[in-house]
């Protein structure tokens, strides 16, 4: 019997959005006569569901695709895109002011229209949502079920009262915001990333508990399209994960940019006065109350376990860390896979299309990956953006392998300095003794599109010798590699050999 799902609703509206619903949860639209059984099943529809049925499907399976919200996930809808469409909107409204340091007069106003860039926006997530449309998946011989899915056994579900029997099974439902203890949070009202996006009015004044990629990369773009942005974090510092003076570059960025920033300092509680949200925070035994308009938590992700039926299936799982899966992505169910954020502790888009592709080759085809093979590289997009790649000294030191680090300041390459980008760095960490490439953090305005190469460079076992003999395009930013690759090569000369040297070059 064909099912009806209900229409889905977003909360924003307008033509685009409009658009993207006609997509990613159209609302005429009818799920399929359920096959009986699907060799696959997969649960979710973000970008690690939408990869696994598409290789399951392109290979000559019969795949059911199952997603209870919208197609794409967070990544098409409120994370990845959209961010990065409103940090692109505020770095050309920075550019702007700055025009000076390029040797161009500014515009004599600069005006912000912030309904405008939300139009944008969303316009641009609109176009992208038609790659992964409900109507396009099904022509790919994909089976799409919009509804909420629920393990009723070991090899059979529920999507909103139809039953789907299944041989194997991925669980790719990512992860959804995590809130904050805060008293009096909920009632006041707050955004999360999945919320922040409806905005079609800049909030004069904006608070953001949490100073992770997220936080960082939104209090930046806000703060240079006119918000006053406060960011309240917990820790001493922002990103705890990156090294010291990475995380510090960025601090220094977004204090540049106006972002007011309260380090060593707890959010305590919430409460609403003459229209103003009031914050109670606490620093070191200091007690003060922001006013500001808007609040956003941006404090990390939980993975979606709730609803499943997971305890139907037999399959171990957590609240906080997700479902437990081995190297092969298996769950406790040999025959059940997960893949991206519903089970691993790297929540990246890459990472989870990464895993789905290992879950579905071990689940359908011959082969053994395993999901500790992976290299995987991130980037936080501020400006200037941090990615990194590998070990951190502190990790390969504390496996006993012995590192030398080469740094390549930006203000030394000399792209950079045309560009007007001198703030970051690369720093590669290498073995000591080879030219093994070990780890790398890049500091740079496109620290992203830089790090790419370097992560090659790991994946395939090439080392830095190999590196400088590359020829490399010039002037790109990029060169930074390269002159690190050099000082490499020059700091493996030995004394005995240049002394060698200066005798033949003078003889």
């Amino acid at each position: 019997m064909e099912h009806l799902h209900p229409p889905f609703k977003h909360p924003a509206g307008g033509v685009h959005d409009h658009e993207l619903c006609e997509h990613v949860h159209p609302v005429h639209w009818r799920n399929p006569q359920p096959r009986d059984p699907y060799p696959l099943v997969v649960i979710g529809g973000g970008p690690a569901g939408l990869v696994a049925a598409r290789k399951a499907a392109r290979n000559g399976i019969k795949v059911a695709l199952i997603e209870r919200d919208l197609l794409g996930g967070n990544s098409l809808n409120f994370s990845s895109l959209p961010s990065k469409a409103l940090i692109r909107t505020s770095r050309l409204y920075a550019d702007m002011r700055n025009a000076v340091h390029y040797g161009v007069y500014p515009p004599a106003h600069i005006e912000v229209d912030f309904a405008l860039v939300m139009e944008r926006l969303r316009r641009i997530r609109a176009r992208i949502s038609r790659i992964d449309s409900a109507p396009r998946l099904s022509a790919e011989g994909i089976d799409v079920f919009l509804g909420a899915a629920a393990f009723t056994g070991g090899h059979t579900l529920e999507v909103d009262g139809t039953r789907l029997r299944f041989r194997k099974a991925l669980i790719a439902t990512g992860s959804r915001s995590m809130l904050p203890p805060i008293l009096g949070l909920s009632e006041a009202g707050y955004h999360t990333n999945e919320t922040i996006f409806d905005l079609t009015a800049l909030p004069e004044n904006l608070l953001i508990i949490g100073g992770g990629p997220v936080g960082c990369e939104l209090a930046q773009a806000l703060a240079r399209l006119g918000s006053r942005v406060i960011i309240v974090h917990k820790h001493p510092l922002f990103l705890p994960k990156e090294e010291r003076d990475a995380a510090q570059m960025v601090a220094d960025a977004l204090a540049r940019d106006g972002v007011e920033i309260h380090l060593n300092t707890n959010a305590m509680k919430v409460w609403v006065e003459n229209g103003k949200k009031c914050v109670q925070t606490w620093n070191d035994g200091n007690i003060a109350t922001i006013r500001v308009d808007e609040i956003l938590t941006g404090i990390g992700r939980v993975p979606t376990v709730s609803g499943l039926g997971l305890d139907a299936a037999g399959i171990d799982y957590s609240a906080q860390n997700g479902i437990r899966v081995d190297d092969f992505l298996r769950t406790s169910q040999r025959h059940i896979y997960a893949a991206g954020d519903v089970c691993m502790e790297h929540q990246f888009v890459d990472t989870a299309t990464a895993s789905a592709r290992i879950a579905v080759q071990n689940a359908l085809f011959l082969g053994r990956q395993r999901i500790s093979e992976l290299t995987i590289p991130w980037c936080t997009y501020t400006d200037p953006e941090i990615a990194h790649v590998g070990l951190y000294v502190r990790q390969a030191r504390a496996r006993g392998i012995p590192v030398i680090t080469y740094t390549v300041p930006m203000h030394e390459v000399d792209r950079a300095i045309t560009d007007g980008e001198e703030n970051g760095f690369v720093k590669l960490h290498i073995h000591d003794g080879t030219d093994k490439i070990l780890g790398a953090t890049v500091v740079a305005r496109h620290a992203g599109e830089m790090i790419n190469g370097i992560t090659l460079a790991i994946v395939a076992g090439i080392g830095l010798k190999t590196v400088a003999r590359v020829i490399h395009t010039y002037p790109t930013q990029a060169d930074a590699i390269h002159m690190a690759a050099h000082a490499h090569q020059g700091a493996g000369v030995s004394p005995w050999l240049a002394w060698l040297m200066r005798i033949w070059l003078h003889r």
